[in-house]
């Protein structure tokens, strides 16, 4: 079975390791979206949380149209990984600090790539030291 890697990482520290061994895989740039990082309300929460979640609802059309576009391609590859046996797709999201923006996408794809195909989604918050299976 596929197993699609979803990981959330900050620039400042570098990009995440696949440690499948496969190499590849996609590292999306939330840089270019707004930033609730930039305010000190939303300092001490996370990408997971409802403050920050509410804060992207108020750029739908930024939000959705990075999204969508960040689906579209990686329905692709999963899609051919699934077709080929391959057993591993690294998605990576970066932002400035790891906490907000690369956290938010990352959820938000998980989400729907759990809902689409039959694969093992694994999403991975690395400046949070947080793994879990899906």
């Amino acid at each position: 079975m596929l197993t699609v890697e979803i990981t959330s990482f900050s620039f400042k520290k570098g990009y995440p390791i696949d440690e499948s061994g496969n190499g590849g895989g996609y590292v999306f740039d939330c840089r270019a979206l707004p930033n609730p990082g930039r305010y000190k309300e939303y300092q001490t929460v996370n990408g997971t949380q409802q403050p920050v979640i509410e804060f992207f609802a108020n750029y739908p059309t930024e939000c959705e149209e990075f999204l969508s576009s960040v689906k579209s391609l990686a329905s692709q590859s999963i899609k051919k990984y699934i077709e080929r046996d391959f057993s591993h797709l690294m998605i990576n999201f970066g932002c400035t600090g790891g906490q907000h923006r690369s956290v938010y996408f990352a959820e938000q794809l998980a989400k729907y790539v759990k809902e689409t195909f039959p694969v093992q989604v694994v999403v991975v918050h690395r400046e949070q030291n947080i793994r879990k299976e899906l």
